[in-house]
């Protein structure tokens, strides 16, 4: 006789001969071992699963063992499963799943599930994220949409629906699921560095800001890979339409007369889209070195022009007032008096003394001695 003492939380199959005989669960077992030829293996009831290749052998030579031991998962092509360890989410199986577990009391529990249908339940969807790891979780995707924007969700590359703000969850099994994060909000969309010659010959660089949202979301997508790209060519060729036909002057004469052509005929061409074009503004027109000499010169030119005509309308003023003013003295000895003492007043203004003798008359007349 062998004794075999099986601890708690294992369990043992006795073989002989490579075949197994017996399933001994916790406890004292006396076994009839005459020649020494039984052997003994035990397993620990550590939630794990079975060895593929024995578990196929208990399926097939032992299913009774199965059934009174085992936790046995098969899970068809249209089915996940579940792992559940003391009620807490540990693992999703993908389809076709096949496992075998040694019970161990309530510990562990499989719940398939049929996949009729690819989109998460809600609840599941909040108890996948406030877990910080369960092992099969790459086969869902949960997406988060958050204010202001939408989701526009695809399956197999196929647009289905737009997804409000929100969570959402989709299996990635059997399909292709995949959740675009869109903003809804008004956008800006820089075009930088554009290199355009203009109708009289004149390189510039311009750069130009649009501001833009998604008009229909849906009907862009459908029509449009890229929407962006899209929007951004049409700015591109846009600009390069309406500086091409104009000279540098007039260019530069009424900035905001191209912004407005730009808006028109940009915002036409992407309505059809589901774009739709808020305001479009050229940031800077920026000259080559060379020319902003040339017309740096011109301006220089211009504003000397304008300063000698007005000098020359100054002078030609301050003559006139000189005319009639001696006009006036010439016939008024009085007025000429007072012009006289007026000039003495000034004078006196520009020196520290002034000595006078024999009176007035005598310094209107060359005698006044002026000391320092």
């Amino acid at each position: 006789m062998k004794k075999i003492n099986i601890a708690q939380g294992q369990i043992a199959l006795t073989s002989k001969n490579g075949d197994f005989k017996q399933l001994l669960t916790a406890g004292e077992h006396h076994l009839n071992d005459w020649f020494n030829r039984l052997t003994v293996s035990l397993f620990t009831l550590d939630n794990e699963p079975i060895d593929e290749k024995l578990a196929d052998h208990l399926r097939q030579f032992h299913p009774d063992w199965v059934d009174d031991h085992c936790i046995d998962i098969a899970l068809t092509d249209d089915e996940i499963g579940f792992i559940y360890l003391h009620n807490s989410l540990t693992e999703i199986l993908p389809p076709a799943t096949r496992r075998l577990y040694w019970k161990n009391g309530n510990n562990l529990k499989v719940e398939p599930q049929s996949l009729e249908n690819s989109v998460i339940d809600s609840a599941f969807v909040a108890r996948l994220m406030g877990k910080k790891r369960i092992k099969g979780n790459e086969l869902a995707l949960i997406s988060q949409v958050p204010a202001w924007h939408v989701g526009m969700l695809k399956i197999d590359g196929e647009i289905q629906d737009l997804l409000q703000p929100g969570t959402y969850g989709y299996w990635k099994i059997n399909h292709k699921p995949e959740v675009e994060i869109i903003d809804t909000r008004l956008q800006s969309l820089e075009i930088s560095g554009q290199e355009i010659l203009t109708k009289d010959k004149v390189t510039l660089r311009i750069n130009l800001c649009a501001n833009w949202r998604y008009h229909d979301i849906l009907l862009a997508f459908s029509k449009l890979s890229q929407p962006v790209e899209h929007l951004y060519r049409e700015l591109q060729f846009s600009i390069r339409e309406i500086v091409g036909t104009r000279t540098l002057d007039e260019l530069l004469e009424n900035k905001q007369l191209v912004d407005e052509l730009i808006l028109a005929q940009v915002a036409q061409c992407v309505v059809e889209f589901g774009l739709e074009i808020d305001s479009i503004g050229v940031k800077d027109i920026i000259l080559p070195g060379d020319m902003r000499t040339i017309l740096s010169q011109v301006v220089e030119a211009e504003k000397s022009a304008q300063a000698n005509v007005i000098r020359r309308r100054e002078e030609t003023a301050a003559t006139r007032s000189l005319l009639n003013t001696a006009k006036v003295m010439e016939n008024n000895p009085v007025a000429l008096r007072l012009k006289e003492l007026e000039t003495l007043e000034s004078i006196a203004h520009r020196i520290d003394q002034i000595s006078v003798y024999g009176g007035l008359d005598q310094v209107l007349n060359g005698l006044v001695k002026i000391k320092e």
